[in-house]
């Protein structure tokens, strides 16, 4: 019995400004026709597998289980009030796991939700290998040869050959090295890349955390205790959770145990983490150029050009970042790029929404793109799906004027509920009652047209919801 652990979490801030907080890099398509959360899953087709249990962020639930029902897939959701690593990650999921399998012991098959694996057969041929580790009792990571000096990995320096090249024991796990030690690990061929894919019996695991890190077994079975189940999701004791040391499981456990192995990943490997290992998997121009959407280049070379919207032009440049999006437009030395983490901070602490969230937000009913604001007005093109519906809410400070272009409205008014088609409005005053509903078969699409003193996302009273989001008032800010 062998459950997927798919971590979901984290914000890929060097992947901005296309990844941001509220919509990060794994639920983005940045190769091919799903997205990296959607290719982790689809990669384990064919195996036999329970039930995946994906790990992700509160604020990212409705993105998770769109993006399941995309390609028809059901996942045990759990939902983290805040990130505190993966120690505690895979502490929650080892214990559900074994709750789920009737206290049978199974195997965990520990996956992060942004990685690039092309090669899924060699990809399960590793994993056949590491199950017979797993039931002689050991901790597998799965290491990949290095095919650079890269400094962004950790490593592991391997030892004694266990088994056909494909396992070895581990001499000892080490940071990310600077170039020129990275150089000697490389030139060694001692070394693996750590690629933070794991794989354990449950019951090992957690009786190395016990041994290690009590407090934080301590505080995940707290916060299992205090569960409540939400449509798909499960959502934990959020004051024990927060009390959770913030650790990954290779500081906590890993690097410490006796019992760990490395099995040898025999498939190309690519943590996707920033823009110029996007583009050294990306197939290139003769120039060794990556671009995509609207691009034009002359003289340029070795460089990543991504337009989503705008036309742009290039000319006479080299190992250079270009991607734009409706609202930002990033420019980077390819060579420079780990410092995007820092001018992502810097965005925050000035107070730039940019780092947050696109210009189209994503809500559990649709979207909105936020065409033009003003002072005192914001225009949105809002889109609801079929069958769905925005909370029964009021705004005490913005009026809106809600005109339909696509498909038929279900709304209501105050005291009054209409059907509006194409070409018809309706005005909801200040501190009306009002939601919008899609009763139909297509998409509705209408023009909202904002007008008040504050227009901030927060000015929100809901009363009814059945998404299950927080139905108190949210403190407007005036």
């Amino acid at each position: 019995m062998i459950y997927p652990i798919i971590l979901a979490g984290g914000s890929g801030t060097r992947l901005w400004p296309v990844s941001r907080s509220l919509y990060p890099k794994q639920f983005i398509n940045l190769y091919g026709d799903k997205s990296l959360l959607q290719h982790t899953i689809t990669r384990l087709s064919g195996m036999n597998l329970e039930t995946p249990i994906v790990i992700c962020n509160e604020e990212h639930r409705f993105i998770v289980a769109e993006q399941l029902k995309q390609i028809q897939s059901k996942a045990i959701i759990v939902l983290e009030p805040e990130g505190r690593d993966t120690a505690p990650a895979i502490t929650l999921a080892s214990i559900i796991a074994q709750a789920k399998s009737n206290n049978v012991d199974p195997t965990l098959l520990v996956l992060s939700a942004d990685h690039c694996i092309k090669d899924e057969i060699g990809f399960q041929q590793s994993v056949e290998v590491a199950i017979e580790q797993t039931e002689a009792g050991k901790i597998v990571t799965f290491g990949v040869m290095p095919s650079s000096a890269h400094t962004g990995y950790g490593y592991i320096h391997k030892g004694f050959n266990i088994s056909d090249n494909k396992v070895f024991d581990v001499k000892e796990f080490v940071e990310k090295p600077v170039e020129s030690i990275a150089e000697e690990y490389y030139q060694s061929g001692d070394y693996f890349w750590n690629c933070g894919i794991f794989m354990f019996r449950s019951s090992v695991i957690l009786s190395e955390i016990k041994l290690f890190q009590p407090e934080i077994l301590k505080y995940c079975h707290n916060a299992l205790i205090d569960i409540s189940f939400d449509d798909d999701f499960i959502r934990l004791g959020n004051e024990s959770f927060r009390k959770c040391p913030s650790k990954s499981i290779d500081y906590a456990v890993i690097e410490h145990t006796a019992k760990s192995v490395v099995v040898v990943l025999e498939s190309e490997w690519h943590d996707v983490g920033c823009w110029s290992s996007l583009w050294k998997l990306t197939d290139k121009d003769t120039q060794g150029n990556v671009a995509s959407g609207n691009v034009i280049m002359q003289q340029t070379k070795n460089s990543l050009i991504r337009s989503d919207y705008r036309l742009v032009a290039t000319l006479g440049v080299e190992d250079i970042i270009v991607v734009e999006t409706h609202d930002a437009v990033l420019i980077a030395n390819k060579n420079n790029e780990q410092e995007l983490k820092k001018l992502v901070n810097q965005l925050k602490d000035k107070g730039f929404s940019e780092y947050q969230h696109h210009r189209e937000v994503f809500r559990p009913w649709g979207k909105y793109d936020s065409i033009d604001q003003g002072g005192r007005y914001q225009v949105k093109h809002i889109t609801v799906k079929p069958g769905e519906k925005l909370s029964v809410q009021k705004h005490l400070h913005r009026a809106e004027h809600w005109t339909v272009v696509r498909g038929t409205a279900h709304v209501q008014n105050g005291e009054e509920v209409s059907l509006l088609t194409e070409n018809q409005s309706t005005y909801i005053p200040i501190g009306a009652t009002h939601s919008l509903e899609n009763r139909g078969k297509i998409t509705l699409e209408i023009i909202e047209v904002q007008t008040g003193t504050y227009l901030g996302e927060d000015d929100i009273i809901r009363y009814e919801d059945i998404y299950g989001r927080n139905m108190e008032t949210i403190k407007c800010k005036i």
